[in-house]
Formats: structure tokens, C-alpha cells, sequence
């Protein structure tokens, strides 16, 4: 080795180790990533408030939820037509920044309500089900504020406004039934616009709040911002509370073997990079490396013509009575597979159940029934419109 190459690889190694020391000791970039996750320190995590809640919420008992609020209240529900109530009572909690909520869940928050629960969601919108049950609309704009204040419609709660621009949501209800919602807090804009509000249903009520960064680490440890917080949840009812922390708990660890690597950046773009150079060499040098492969062609898949050709035959020769039996067997053996069902008897209790997983209308499943029974009693000879018919209901139900 010569002593100019000797220059350029020293120079190379002194450029690599600056490089690193560089990157060890620069200031670590400030997270402003809304994760709402309550193991997040960052400015729009929910770890202070995930600690100080207990205090805010004193004497009352907090039940923390890892799964999706119809699973959590599915399973809490009695189905025994002597009970058919749900074995808890109290307060759901959801603090997020947008609306995760899936529909069965927020048909489920209605049949939990109105037996005497309440509903608390803070989020910057919220599941349509929810609006249009309850006769409300949401507006927003994109105009950027220099300024967004928040406060309490109750003066003797608070007279204080406070201001939370930062990660601050311009959404707010535009529209309410008025006879019956109650409004609770106000936010700034053309005029007061509402926040947060509360909306009776059967024996229990919503409260809807649209300022969730209001709950974040940020906030909570900004000025007196706290102060805003707790009178928002001073709303709760004195009942035990259930939050809903679905992807939100921080337990969430990738299964992935690269996960280390790609979590340290120096250590990603190496990997990145070996596996480009790794595909431009296979690419570059296995050109030609070997013969053409020929091309086989994959055997004809005649299932379907298989098919037609049985449904043919039994149709010619017009047994339809055989017919529907290997039609109600397939429909009920499907029903066990996707939805667990016992189909032993088909009687109230399966109507019940079956409307409440398929969430499809109740006149549909009970004529379905009816149906069945029907053809299982061997009333009648059954004809080619009675297998039509009975075709058609089990297709609207799978629609």
C-alpha cells in the first residue's frame, strides 16, 4: 500500500468516526407525534394524565379496557331472558385524537346507555352512528389561529378561558337538538362555538368533547391548563370508570427480528443499504447466468365448472326438497363457523342472537326460520319456488 491510498483510507476512518460522534451527542429531536398512548412522555402522550387521573377522579374505581368496546361489552352482557341486563354499571372513557371506534362498538355504546350508563368520548371526531342517533353535526375550518381559548358554559364551575392552540382541533357541533342536549363548554371562533356537550339517552347520557389534546402531557404540564382538564371530567358521574385504551397502552411490540435495527436510524439506512446492494449484484451478475426456464403452463382449475355441473343434474331432476336440505345444512354449518352459534334449535333465543351478530334485519332472520321450520316439518311437497325463495333470503342475509 502506497502512501497516498494510506492518506485516503485514514482520511475515510477519521470522516466515519466524526460522523459518529457527531450523531451520538447531537440533541435528540422532540417528538410531536399525537399518540395518545398513555406510556408516551412526549408532549401529546397521555402518561401524566394516565397518572393523575386517579387523583382527579378521587374515590372513584378505573377499570383500564385493552380491546374494542363491543368485545368488552358483549362479554359483560347476561342473555338470560330472565336477566338481560349487562352484570356492570358506569362511565366508558375514550380519549383520542381521532375517532377509532368501530361501528358494532357504537351501536353497543346505545344499549348500554339507556339502561342508566353514560359514554365520555374526547376525540376531534366522532363515529356517525353516534351524530346522526343523536340529531348532531360537526364543522370545522383550516383557518390557522394565532389563538383557540376554551371554557366552561358553567361560570360558577370556572370563568377562565383557556388557551389551547397547541394540536388544538377548529371542530366543533354545529348543529344539536337543542329541547334536549345540554351544552357544556364553549371554544373560540366566529362567534362561541360549542365543545362539549351532554346528550340524555334512554336512562343515561353521552358526553361529547371535541378538544382531546386538552388531556395530553403538553397541556396537563402547561400554566394552569390542568384546571380545564378536571373540570371537563368533573362531568363524569361518581360511578366506576372504564377506559378504553385499544392500541393505546403502549403493549404493542412488533414480532419483528429487525425490529432493534430498524429502530436505531444509523442502523435502518445500513441495513437499507445492504439489501440494495445485495439486489443491484444478483440482478447485475445472474444476468445470463442460466437458461431460459420454460414456461409450463399451470393445470385448468375446473372447480367452478364442477360445480355447475352438479347444480344441474340435481336441478334436472327436480328434487327440491333434497335440495333445500343440503341448502338449510350449508347455511347453518357456515353460521357455526363464523359466528360460534349453537343451531340446534331454531327458536327466539337463535333469532336473537343471530340479529345481534349480523346486526341485519330481524324480519329477514325470523322469515329465514320460519322457512326452515317449515320444510323440516314436511308440511308440504316443497316446489321450485320454495327453494327460490328460501335461495334468495339466505343471499340478502350474507349481502
Amino acid at each position: 500500500m502506497n502512501k497516498t491510498l494510506r492518506l485516503y483510507v485514514l482520511f475515510l476512518v477519521l470522516l466515519l468516526v466524526g460522523i459518529v460522534v457527531i450523531d451520538i451527542n447531537r440533541p435528540k429531536p422532540i417528538n410531536w407525534l399525537p399518540t395518545y398512548n398513555i406510556k408516551d412522555k412526549i408532549p401529546y402522550g397521555l402518561f401524566v394524565f394516565d397518572n393523575e387521573l386517579p387523583t382527579i377522579l378521587k374515590g372513584q374505581k378505573i377499570q383500564k379496557i385493552n380491546s374494542t368496546p363491543y368485545e368488552f361489552l358483549e362479554s359483560q352482557y347476561d342473555y338470560d331472558t330472565l336477566v338481560n341486563e349487562y352484570k356492570i354499571n358506569g362511565t366508558l372513557l375514550n380519549i383520542s385524537q381521532n375517532n377509532e371506534i368501530d361501528d358494532q362498538s357504537a351501536r353497543e355504546f346505545f344499549n348500554f346507555v339507556k339502561r342508566g350508563n353514560s359514554v365520555f368520548l374526547s376525540m376531534q371526531g366522532f363515529p356517525k352512528i353516534v351524530l346522526d342517533s343523536l340529531k348532531i353535526k360537526m364543522s370545522g375550518d383550516y383557518e390557522i389561529k394565532d389563538s383557540l381559548y376554551c371554557w366552561m358554559a358553567n361560570k360558577k364551575l370556572d370563568t377562565q378561558k383557556y388557551n389551547l392552540l397547541e394540536d388544538f382541533s377548529t371542530n366543533y357541533f354545529s348543529k344539536i337538538d337543542t329541547i334536549n342536549t345540554k351544552i357544556l363548554g364553549y371554544q373560540t371562533g366566529d362567534s362561541a362555538r360549542v365543545n362539549f356537550i351532554k346528550v340524555p339517552f334512554g336512562d343515561g347520557h353521552f358526553l361529547l368533547h371535541t378538544q382531546p389534546a386538552a388531556f395530553t402531557n403538553f397541556h396537563l404540564l402547561k400554566k394552569n391548563h390542568y384546571k380545564y382538564a378536571e373540570n371537563v371530567l368533573s362531568y363524569l358521574p361518581k360511578e366506576k370508570v372504564f377506559w378504553f385504551l385499544k392500541n393505546q397502552d403502549g403493549n404493542e411490540i412488533s414480532s419483528s427480528p429487525f425490529r432493534f435495527i430498524l429502530s436505531q436510524p444509523a442502523l435502518k439506512w445500513a441495513w437499507y443499504l445492504f439489501l440494495f446492494g445485495m439486489i443491484a449484484f444478483m440482478v447485475f451478475n445472474a444476468k445470463r447466468r442460466q437458461r431460459i426456464v420454460p414456461i409450463i403452463k399451470p393445470l385448468q382449475n375446473t372447480t367452478v365448472d364442477f360445480a355447475k355441473t352438479i347444480g344441474n343434474l340435481y336441478f334436472q331432476e327436480a328434487d327440491y326438497g333434497n335440495m333445500m336440505d343440503k341448502k338449510i345444512v350449508y347455511f347453518l354449518e357456515k353460521l357455526r363457523q363464523d359466528y360460534l352459534m349453537d343451531t340446534t334449535k331454531l327458536d327466539e333465543f337463535f333469532i336473537k342472537r343471530l340479529q345481534q351478530k349480523t346486526s341485519k334485519d330481524r324480519l329477514l332472520i325470523e322469515e329465514i326460520v320460519v322457512k326452515i321450520n317449515i320444510h323440516r316439518s314436511k308440511i308440504h311437497q316443497p316446489t321450485e319456488n320454495d327453494l327460490l325463495e328460501l335461495n334468495r333470503l339466505i343471499e340478502t342475509l350474507y349481502a
